[in-house]
């Protein structure tokens, strides 16, 4: 391993203890929460992660002025690559744009539903040194979640993105569709197979309603209810008891996560083929800084044999549909289903180590043994 994570690691720290510096007493109650560790209620927080438009814990922008406001996005800035960061922020953006399709007139109870300034962030620890620390920012279709052990950036999974809408005119003709190569990478690739691998790729004919593994703290095979997407207390979606998918029966079995990746593997593609593939993952991989990706790993084909990819739904253009990527220490869901198949969620996960628990419980047990 090279010394960028360390750079990476110490960009963030300087940029944290920037916003956390200039924030005041009250401010801190929320931005500041204990460092991460192998249980309790803190690390319990740190793990519990949302998309929607949600509390998602910690100092809303709401709740900063300006200058504060942009540290924050310094922040934010300092764990993803350049390309990422602009995606955030125009994921961000989007909450006008969503709100001006829904006639400004969606009203969950609170002063403003699409809300620009519902975005939260938090650091978990002291920011610097060798012990351990985090951060989190998340919003409407936005989760980032860093860790750092012993100087070094450990985990920066779960990330997730969405768009809605996925796709939005601008001027001169042009589209705004800030996961568009995320999507139009997959189709490419599903619709280049052959037919006998297209049908092992192809798990169902119809796309779940959401991510299968939901915003769960570990990836497993259970059905996330709708209702976890949303902190407690706040506004509940309707069907809140039905799975997130919306798929029961031989149809959540078909698309249900298990170990053992389903789908075409690496190792049957064509060379073209691969390279799609490659660059697919590139679209969640490089989301972050080159230092900290692991994008680097597929340079090695045995490991881009090992990728698998599965689909469900259309493969036609403008239809709603799913795919995944999976394989070791790998799971990348995308749905493109509500809206008439214009409202996108890209998420990237390690399901041997979502939030760096490996490298924490190693941490502890060198340093913190009883």
């Amino acid at each position: 391993m090279t010394d960028g994570d360390r750079e990476v690691a110490t960009r963030m720290a300087e940029a944290a203890l920037a916003w956390l510096d200039s924030l005041d007493a009250e401010q801190r109650a929320a931005a500041a929460w204990p460092a991460p560790d192998t249980g309790g209620a803190a690390e319990a927080e740190r793990t519990r992660w949302f998309y929607t438009p949600t509390d998602h814990g910690g100092l809303t922008f709401h709740q900063q002025r300006p200058a504060q406001h942009r540290l924050a996005m310094r922040v934010v800035a300092s764990g993803l690559s350049e390309a990422g960061y602009t995606t955030v922020a125009t994921v961000l953006g989007l909450e006008n744009v969503l709100d001006r399709v829904e006639g400004f007139s969606v009203n969950w109870g609170r002063e403003r539903t699409r809300d620009p300034g519902m975005y939260y962030l938090r650091v978990f620890g002291e920011p610097g040194g060798r012990e351990p620390w985090g951060w989190r920012f998340g919003g409407h279709h936005v989760s980032i979640n860093n860790l750092v052990v012993d100087g070094r950036v450990a985990a920066t999974t779960p990330c997730f993105l969405g768009a809605d809408p996925a796709a939005s005119p601008l001027l001169g003709g042009a589209a705004l569709r800030p996961l568009g190569s995320a999507e139009d990478l997959a189709r490419d690739l599903v619709q280049s197979l052959h037919p006998d691998l297209a049908r092992r790729a192809v798990l169902l004919s119809r796309p779940p309603n959401d991510v299968v593994a939901g915003n769960s703290t570990a990836i497993e095979d259970r059905v996330v209810k709708r209702s976890e997407l949303w902190r407690p207390g706040q506004h509940v979606p309707d069907r809140a008891g039905q799975p997130v998918t919306g798929l029961d029966g031989e149809n959540r079995r078909a698309l249900a996560l298990t170990a053992a990746p389903r789908g075409a593997p690496g190792s049957e593609l064509d060379a073209a083929q691969r390279e799609l593939l490659r660059a697919l993952l590139s679209t969640y991989l490089d989301r972050v800084p080159e230092a900290v990706s692991p994008l680097s790993r597929y340079d090695d084909p045995a490991a881009l044999d090992a990728v698998h990819f599965a689909w469900a739904g259309s493969t036609t253009a403008g239809e709603p549909h799913y795919y995944r990527l999976q394989g070791a220490r790998l799971l990348v869901e995308w749905t493109n289903v509500h809206r008439g198949a214009n409202h996108a969620h890209a998420v990237w996960r390690d399901p041997e180590a979502d939030f760096g628990g490996d490298v924490l419980a190693a941490h502890h047990a060198a340093h913190h043994a009883v």
